[in-house]
């Protein structure tokens, strides 16, 4: 675990949650540090959702224990509750209120009476100045979701839990999104990720968990997760010849034509050029593909599934 700032954020232990005879979480472990930006992965089902709400007090874990900054959701759940902001999947808004009220709404809940030049700056990093005093039901779906994070973020909480923040929304947003985000986590705020763009969580995440079946899979750091499970590779087009033997031994043909060519590093691929030319083949086309969080990720589900069997 990366614990750099020092002490907990988030810690679970031995998680576990029905509903009914479907189980959704089953004996989750896992602790995130102070400071971390740490991303929460894992196919539709997996229970990220469930355990993003057991966290938030909104479903109570049959089993086990979940503790904010030290503060157990149950026994200390006020303390638990004011020290994390959770920004919901699905958009949940009230009607009738402004986007100021709303967030002024939101401040009362907590008790913070004067909070109106942090609300101020929550509209302007957010760009939600030119809105806030508009009716919350005539936004678009991504200016809701803009107000969505303000409110998990009105009470200035020291975790927030971004539960697929960017699903359905313009490249506009995600910019200023993580623009913002990133600069929380640069403050010192833990912030846990949930999301379907994994390319989002390889930039973002400094430690990754995934999840399946509500059990955690595999848990690391996205550095050692994409070193152990992908690799560089050369993909080349060939205009003529074939590929030499030494290099098409551990090498796969794509269906597009294209030849995929493990390589150590970029150093490499001089070598396999080299090896090419020699030989009389000509490329067409070349470039080199760095390890994807995706490739990592299709490979462990694949592992348990089989695993499963």
């Amino acid at each position: 675990m990366s614990d750099a700032a020092g002490g907990l954020a988030v810690e679970a232990r031995d998680v576990h949650k029905r509903y009914g005879a479907v189980p959704a979480l089953c004996g989750v472990s896992l602790e995130v540090g102070k400071g971390e930006f740490f991303g929460l992965l894992g196919p539709n089902g997996a229970g990220k959702t469930t355990l993003i709400s057991a966290l938030g007090g909104l479903v109570r874990a049959d089993r086990g224990s979940l503790a904010i900054m030290g503060h157990d959701v149950q026994r200390d759940f006020r303390l638990a509750r004011r020290a994390v902001g959770i920004v919901p999947q699905e958009i949940v808004f009230d009607p009738f209120f402004t986007v100021r009220e709303t967030l002024e709404i939101q401040s009362g809940y907590f008790g913070l009476r004067r909070n109106g030049a942090w609300i101020d700056e929550l509209l302007e990093r957010l760009a939600l100045q030119s809105k806030a005093g508009a009716n919350m039901r005539s936004l678009s779906g991504g200016m809701k979701r803009r107000v969505m994070v303000a409110q998990a973020l009105v009470h200035r909480p020291p975790v927030i839990v971004l539960d697929e923040p960017t699903a359905g929304v313009d490249v506009e947003l995600r910019q200023t999104l993580w623009a913002f985000v990133r600069g929380l986590n640069a403050a010192g705020h833990t912030i846990v990720l949930t999301t379907h763009y994994l390319e989002e969580a390889q930039q973002l995440c400094s430690r990754i968990a995934m999840m399946k079946d509500g059990r955690i899979v595999a848990l690391g750091s996205t550095a050692s997760l994409l070193a152990e499970f992908s690799e560089r590779v050369l993909r080349v087009k060939l205009e003529k010849g074939g590929l030499p033997a030494p290099l098409a031994a551990g090498a796969a043909l794509e269906a597009t034509g294209w030849w995929r060519i493990p390589i150590a590093d970029v150093a490499h691929v001089e070598d396999a050029l080299r090896t090419m030319r020699e030989a009389g083949a000509a490329v067409a086309s070349l470039e080199v593909a760095e390890p994807e969080l995706e490739e990592v990720f299709v490979k462990i589900m694949r592992r348990e599934e089989a695993a499963a069997r």
